[in-house]
């Protein structure tokens, strides 16, 4: 069974830096994608940026420049380095995955009814 854990939100002011990390239990390996995406209060979900297991990445434009998604396999870890964070950042962050690859499928493209595999999420505030 494939658990997935994230952590690193916080508060934070304007043009701060947060570091979130998903740490993932169980056949991780054989996940070929993974996500980010994110929930404001009264919005609908929505893909932040995409990890495929060939390294390929996508974001969302209104990240694009700002974030940067990585992983480590020998940690099972997905991260997203968020930097000059903006009010309009602030959401429950959560983290994805599913066994089938988005090579080639910009984040845009990508709901929550394409992965299989959820977190509980991580609160990112941003305040101005």
């Amino acid at each position: 069974e494939v658990q997935l854990v994230e952590s690193g939100g916080g508060s934070v002011q304007a043009g701060g830096s947060l570091r979130l990390s998903c740490a993932s239990f169980g056949y991780i390996y054989s996940m070929s994608c993974m996500a980010w995406f994110r929930q404001a209060p009264g919005k609908e979900r929505e893909g932040v940026a995409s990890f495929d297991s060939d390294g390929i990445t996508s974001y969302a434009d209104s990240v694009k420049g700002r974030f940067t998604v990585s992983q480590d396999n020998a940690q099972n870890s997905l991260y997203l380095q968020m930097n000059s964070l903006k009010p309009e950042d602030t959401a429950l962050y959560y983290c994805a995955a599913r066994y089938t690859s988005c090579r080639g499928i910009a984040i845009q493209g990508l709901g929550v009814q394409d992965f299989g595999y959820w977190g509980q999420g991580t609160q990112v505030t941003v305040s101005s």
